[in-house]
């Protein structure tokens, strides 16, 4: 059973709905306006929302906005309208809501609707978020379309990013609910051409190719001599080179059918607009499996976890998020609040402080390679070691700047 909250003005419409889906089993409560359902949607945290358009205070698609900037947009949203535009439609569902529905609403489309959002919504809770979900962001929203776009035409990617990348987001939509497959790392038993045809049509995965054991290497060569046989897509990741990986045992004729077909994952540190909106729907989706208490980030707040530097990539954002929700000792989350548990952690923002009286009595060469250390060190934490981004702030060509960090004893 599921508690579902009908919005709508008109009484007859409300009651009308309210009955078909308490017929279903549902439990349904109602609200007249846009007030009466913010406090219901606070206080009784619906597994789904029927919402009107048209209301005589607030608009449906400003409420949705409203919860969707809130981190609010826990569950999903079908808008009802019998006056919307195809503009109107098409709005509400790059805002967040599921589904559209016309009045007068038929009980079969009612139902169908119904079901179709609460199984989506089941689904995308147990796998997490995905790239999907951030339709607004331009770098994730293009990174899905690449995404598609390359395995559509190759059974095999590598995905390619350096420590603190989003990989972890990006495989959450190869490997989600509703498709079959193998986590590689996970399966420590021999694979077999049952196993494979067992997945047909599914998926194999892994997010880092060196923590794979050499029985486990075995299976991914096993299984990407059979993909186009069974239909199966491949796709891992890595932080390491080829050389690397070589070193650690891999075979090189793996390796070189790897690495012919790769797309790049940025990092957090490149992603720093669209730190605010994957916290607000990490948040909101903590809050959603009750994991966490309900809580708000404050701009202030988004602001704050924005500067961070995020070497540990979205799993870190992922912790911090769920440690902020659970420190926080108020409804809304401050700056204050990040500046305590993020912060301190971040010295890349306090290592040119550290200069001191005594490096000025030194000669003027030591002095100066003292001064370069400290200087380069805190543009790669700060840059999370993007070689590109530093070379470009520094004003050093790329083969310069290697010898340096190298002559500076900097990785």
């Amino acid at each position: 059973m599921s508690k579902i909250l009908v919005v709508d003005d008109e009484v007859g419409i409300r009651e009308l709905l309210s009955e078909i889906l308490k017929d279903e089993g549902h439990d349904v409560e109602q609200a007249e306006d846009a007030a009466a359902a913010r406090s219901a949607r606070t206080i009784g945290r619906p597994d789904l929302v029927l919402l009107d358009i048209w209301m005589p205070d607030t608009d449906g698609i400003t409420l949705l906005k409203e919860w969707a900037r809130n981190g609010q947009l826990t569950m999903p949203v079908i808008m009802m309208s019998g006056h919307a535009t195809i503009d109107t439609a098409v709005e509400a569902t790059r805002i967040g809501a599921t589904d559209f529905l016309e009045k007068p609403v038929g009980m079969q489309k009612l139902l169908a609707a119904v079901k179709k959002a609460l199984e989506k919504d089941a689904r995308t809770t147990a796998a997490g978020l995905l790239l999907d979900d951030f339709p607004r962001s331009a770098p994730l929203r293009d990174l899905k379309k690449r995404l598609d776009q390359m395995l559509a035409k190759r059974p095999l990617l590598l995905l390619r990013s350096m420590p603190g990348s989003i990989i972890e987001l990006v495989m959450n939509g190869i490997h989600g609910p509703g498709k079959s497959g193998i986590d590689l790392a996970h399966d420590s038993q021999p694979l077999g051409v049952d196993q494979l045809e067992r997945i047909q049509g599914g998926v194999l995965w892994c997010e880092e190719l060196l923590r794979l054991t050499r029985l486990q290497q075995k299976n991914l060569a096993f299984a990407a001599e059979r993909l186009e046989r069974y239909a199966l897509h491949l796709v891992v990741g890595t932080t390491h080179t080829p050389a690397e990986l070589l070193a650690h045992g891999w075979d090189e004729s793996v390796l070189n059918r790897l690495f012919e077909t790769t797309l790049g994952v940025p990092g957090l540190i490149e992603l720093r607009d669209e730190v605010p909106e994957l916290s607000v729907q990490l948040l909101a989706r903590a809050v959603a499996s009750s994991e966490v208490p309900l809580r708000r980030l404050t701009t202030p707040a988004l602001n704050a976890l924005r500067q961070h530097a995020w070497h540990g990539g979205y799993a870190e954002l992922r912790g911090i998020v769920k440690s902020l929700a659970l420190g926080s000792l108020n409804e809304d989350i401050d700056e204050h609040d990040v500046r305590q548990l993020v912060m301190p952690n971040d010295q890349s923002e306090h290592t040119i402080s550290a200069i001191d009286a005594a490096v000025l009595d030194l000669p003027l060469r030591e002095a100066r390679e003292i001064f370069e250390r400290m200087y380069f060190n805190f543009h790669l934490q700060h840059d999370g070691s993007n070689m590109t981004r530093l070379a470009e702030k520094t004003g050093l060509e790329r083969t310069h700047l290697y010898r340096k960090l190298k002559d500076l004893g900097l990785r």
